[in-house]
């Protein structure tokens, strides 16, 4: 008989109620990979959209979890180099080399881009499989929390922030969303490389902590119009990048925020696809939109390394177990969250 391990596991696509705690398979690492014994794996709005049935490739029964840490516990052919018992985070990212276009030739098939817990199963499991190209060692004092918490988000953040808008010191960011788990990486990897911090969030009290997080001015979006509120707080020059996650509900917005030459910044679309555009905006203000998605894997070690070191912290508000993966979705869905929600075994 194969060996059992508990997971949250989701059979069929809808609300929160088709998640499921039960025994499944403990499953063996293939080639190139190895198995981890989870510690800890944190929610991201990618678990909602796949429990609601995004329209990709994803395994069923699903095991959700893009974020993990733990122990290494087994290796898979051609791993062996990995030692057992070390404890690593999990680059969620897999064959992200797809995004720097150096094809290997007409020959080849080139693998296409694929996150773990959406493409493969994930970390919501007392045990996941996983490349171990995609390891990175968690350094002596610092805790699978806090590893699994900020894997995603930061490297995310930081590729939208630092690579794709290259943000300067001194420049002015509006950054939407600002109370998710993204949001929050990005107020502080904005902050620490001295631009000035405008945020978007909902309620008094997310409005409170996004300033305890280095938010220099935040805007409660249930109150105001925060497009004009920019515009009046930079005396009708608009900032210089806006970093949205949150989409279609904003869109318009966000564009009118931006000062002449600024830079829109994209890698989510949490509140729909269909952003309204004023083209005529774009072009008289000679606007750039710009896509981003995850992080190359070298980023993503330069972005843990900060997490290691306490130059960034993930913003955990929660720390729940696997049993209660059906309410962990509920309060993510409902808005409920400030930063991360992480499961434990």
């Amino acid at each position: 008989m194969p060996r059992k391990m508990r997971a949250a596991v989701f059979a069929e696509n809808g609300g929160p109620e088709v998640i499921e705690v039960r025994q499944v398979p403990v499953p063996e690492p293939g080639a190139g990979e190895v198995r981890i014994k989870v510690e800890a794996a944190s929610m991201n709005h990618l678990d909602l959209w796949l429990r609601r049935g995004l329209p990709i490739e994803t395994p069923m029964p699903h095991i959700g979890g893009s974020d993990m840490a733990g122990i290494v516990d087994a290796v898979g052919i051609g791993a062996e180099a990995v030692p057992l018992g070390t404890h690593v985070a999990v680059d969620p990212s897999i064959g992200y080399d797809w995004y720097e276009g150096e094809r290997r030739g007409a020959s080849f098939g080139d693998p296409p881009f694929q996150i773990i817990g959406e493409h493969t199963q994930g970390g919501f499991a007392e045990y996941a499989v996983v490349p171990a190209a995609n390891l990175l060692e968690i350094p002596e004092g610092v805790s699978s929390e806090t590893a699994a918490a900020a894997g995603l988000v930061f490297v995310t953040a930081w590729r939208a922030l630092m690579t794709q808008a290259r943000l300067q010191a001194g420049e002015r960011i509006l950054i939407t969303g600002g109370s998710g788990g993204v949001g929050t990486a990005a107020i502080q990897i904005a902050v620490r490389a001295g631009a000035k911090v405008y945020a978007l969030t909902g309620g008094p009290e997310k409005v409170r902590q996004a300033e305890e997080l280095g938010a220099h001015v935040v805007y409660d979006r249930h109150k105001v119009d925060f497009a004009r509120e920019v515009w009046r707080d930079t005396t009708k020059r608009g900032v210089d990048v806006v970093y949205d996650t949150v989409g279609e509900s904003v869109w318009p917005q966000c564009l009118r925020a931006l000062s002449v030459g600024g830079r829109l910044v994209t890698s989510g679309a949490t509140t729909g696809s269909r952003g309204v555009t004023e083209i005529r905006a774009v072009f008289w203000k000679q606007l750039s939109i710009i896509g981003s998605t995850m992080g190359s894997p070298a980023e993503f070690r330069k972005v843990m390394r900060l997490v290691f070191d306490g130059s960034l912290e993930p913003v955990i508000h929660a720390v729940m177990p696997f049993d209660k993966a059906r309410e962990a979705h509920e309060m993510l869905e409902a808005g409920k969250v400030f930063g991360k929600i992480v499961l434990v075994p």
